[in-house]
Order: structure tokens, then sequence, then C-alpha cells
């Protein structure tokens, strides 16, 4: 390193991220550390100071942080996992705020008592003096009231993991970022009705915790991807770019969808107990034109669980021509295994588009059916090249079962460049 010229000794260095090594690098020597100045991250692990003795102000980590801040000209980014106070937060973001541009932080607040979060200012409101931020990542976060945010014209993802909200809070958060082309609320509790109004928004993905049963609406014309998980009714507008669309509620019902013409859907996912049946079809209705298709819904049924009813295969394929990969779990396989699922089925009928198909089977009940489905399947899907039947807890107590699955071995072995058992 010696031999280097200055200009890349200060290449180098200045490519530190880790606060633990740009402190190293300052004593090392005095020419190392005069190239400090021109970090560009900073990055404060979780036990940053779990060795440091703090008996005098001076080695607290507010005032750590605050120095290492204080020596950078221009610092882009900012990520603090380590414990923090109000105070210490706003000085270094006070004396940053005029390069800042990523900003992540380890809140840590979602057990404050009712006086800490009155405390004016908050470490929310203090976010609100670098008004530069392009990106802004917050974890643990407690907001049960509205931060004082004047508006981040500039700010392009806002992501909040592990937080508690109230509805009004999170919808003036959002409201303060107009500008926003990527969303993300992952673990999430507290919220009963969500409203997000942004035109540029590209990417959203939202995950609720709780009983499952909030409300979203959104109103993005130029939202691409879309992850949803926790809603019971969900209403979109303007869905004329979406292109990856994933729905899911594990813990409630998902009782209604309300989605406009959705001509550029190419992914599409539906996970859950139970979905009304209305919801259910009205997706499949509005996700003709999907390439990739997952349905992982367990029942049907507006109250009481109900399964499937039946699906006919020939109505369904031709609505969905460009359908590449299916991966169906055990309702609605079954739902294409009833009674006149194939009445239609004709030596004209061709699955034109399917790929790959993956079969997720529960039950040995319509063992017959079930099989017919399996193999018409392989016969009309012409440019078919892999499909994967997923045994999962069979109820083995039932007669047939053993039947079932030594016929879904003999088709296997009967087809077994395209058919594999899992």
């Amino acid at each position: 390193m010696d031999a280097l010229p200055e200009a890349m000794i200060q290449n180098i260095l200045s490519n530190m991220k880790n606060a633990r090594d740009v402190a190293t690098c300052n004593t090392v020597s005095k020419r190392w550390k005069q190239t400090t100045p021109f970090i560009r991250s900073l990055y404060f692990p979780r036990n940053c100071f779990d060795d440091v003795v703090t008996t005098e102000e001076s080695n607290s980590p507010d005032s750590i942080i605050s120095s290492l801040v204080s020596t950078i000209v221009c610092l882009d980014e900012l990520v603090v996992y380590c414990p923090f106070s109000v105070t210490g937060l706003s000085h270094w973001l006070t004396m940053s705020k005029h390069s800042l541009r990523h900003l992540e932080l380890r809140m840590d607040n979602l057990h404050d008592k009712a006086g800490v979060v009155l405390e004016t200012p908050n470490k929310l409101d203090c976010i609100d003096s670098v008004r530069g931020l392009e990106s802004l990542k917050l974890w643990g976060v407690l907001m049960n009231q509205s931060p004082k945010w004047g508006g981040f014209e500039r700010m392009k993802v806002l992501e909040i993991v592990g937080a508690r909200l109230k509805d009004d809070a999170l919808s003036d958060a959002i409201r303060a970022c107009p500008n926003l082309t990527n969303l993300s609320l992952l673990g999430c509790d507290g919220v009963r009705s969500v409203s997000i109004v942004l035109e540029q928004l590209v990417q959203c993905r939202l995950d609720f915790y709780g009983s499952g049963n909030c409300s979203l609406y959104v109103k993005s014309p130029m939202i691409q991807e879309l992850e949803v998980q926790g809603c019971s009714w969900i209403q979109v507008n303007q869905t004329n770019c979406l292109k990856t669309l994933s729905i899911a509620n594990n813990t409630g019902r998902v009782y209604r969808v309300d989605f406009g013409k959705l001509s550029s859907l190419e992914f599409l996912s539906i996970r859950g107990v139970q979905w009304c049946w209305e919801a259910v079809s009205t997706m499949l209705r509005f996700a003709s034109a999907v390439k990739h298709l997952i349905m992982k819904v367990e029942f049907a049924g507006d109250d009481a669980l109900q399964p499937f009813p039946e699906i006919d295969l020939v109505e369904f394929f031709n609505s969905h021509p460009k359908l590449q990969r299916f991966e169906m779990h055990g309702a609605m396989f079954a739902a294409l295994c009833q009674k006149n699922s194939l009445r239609n089925v004709n030596s004209k009928f061709v699955i034109p588009s399917l790929e790959e198909v993956v079969i997720t089977v529960r039950s040995p009940l319509n063992a017959e059916q079930k099989m017919n489905t399996l193999e018409s399947l392989l016969k009309y899907g012409k440019n078919l090249k892999r499909m994967v039947i997923r045994i999962l807890q069979m109820k083995n107590s039932h007669s047939s079962a053993d039947e079932f699955f030594e016929d879904i071995c003999r088709f296997r072995y009967m087809n077994s460049k395209i058919v594999s058992i899992e």
C-alpha cells in the first residue's frame, strides 16, 4: 500500500462501508486517515458498540456516529442498525442532510412507552431534515401518529419492515412521498384500511399481519408489480401496465377483488386458506392473457368451507390461450377432475402454449377422473415439456390410496421423459 499513489489509496479506502473498518483504518496512519472524508457510504452494524465502554459521553454510540459522520465531506448513504437516541439522530442527520440520498435505520421503538412516543421531535420527525432523500428504509417502527414530514419530492423508494401502524399515520407518510416508484410495507400490524394513490408507483409489496381483514385501494397508473398479503377486500384501478400480481391471505378470507383490465398481466399467484368463489372466478376471468399461473387456494365458500365448483377443462384453457406454466393445488386440480370436466374434450381440442404443469394431489377420491385429467393434459398439451405431480399429505387410510398411487407411478413410467413425481 505504501508504494501506491495517493489517488489510488484514496479510491480503495473510500469504498469502505463498515464503520468498524473505517475506525480501524484511521488508526493505521495519518495518510490512511486522510481518506475518510471521501467515503460515500457508512454502515453501523447491530453489534457495532458491544465492546465499547461508554463511561464518558464522548464514547457513547451517538457521539461516535456523529464524529465519523462529521468527517465525511459528501455522505451519500447511511445505514444504522445499532441503538441510537433522538438527539443523536437529529445531530448527524443535520450534518449530512445536503448530500445524504439513502437512509436506512433500525428504529427499535415498537415497545416504546406512551410518554416516549409522544416526545417531540421523535425519531421519525427527525428524518424530515433530509429533504433530498431518494430512498428510506425503516425497521421496527411504531407509527401511531402521523410523522411530521413536510414532503420528500425526490424519494423513489420507501420500505418499512416490522411495524405497528395506524391507518391515518400510514396514509400521511405515503402522501409525503408523492413520487415513489417502489413501496414496501412488510410485516406490518394494526392496519385496517390502506389507500395508495401514487402516480409514478411501479412496484408495490404489502404484507399485513393480523386477522387478514384489511381493505386495500390502489390507484397507480404505472404499476407493474403488486404483491399483497393479508387483505380481504382489494380494489386496484388503472392496471393496464400490471405484469406481476400476487394475492395471498393466510389467516383470513378474500371476499372481493376489483381490478381494471389486466391486458398486460403475465404472472398471477393467488394463495390462501379460503377465497369466495366469486373472487377466484373474477381473477381467472381478468387474467385471460396470463402466462404463469399459481393457484394455491384450499377452499371456496362465502361462509363455510366449500370445495371448488366444477371447472370445464376445455373452457378453462380456451380462456387462457397464452398460459405456459400452471401450478395448481389440490382444490383447483379436483375442480378440473369432476364428472363433467372433460365432456367437451374432442379431437380438435389443443392446449397451445402450456409447457410446464405442477400439480399437487392430496386425496385419492375420484381417482379415475384425476387420471383421465392427467392423461388429457399430456395428450392435448402439444408443447408440454414437464409435468410434476406432487403427492402431499395423502390420506392413506382410504382404501383406494395405494391403487391411485400405483396408477400415478405407472403413468410416470409410461411418460418418463415428461412426468416426474415429488
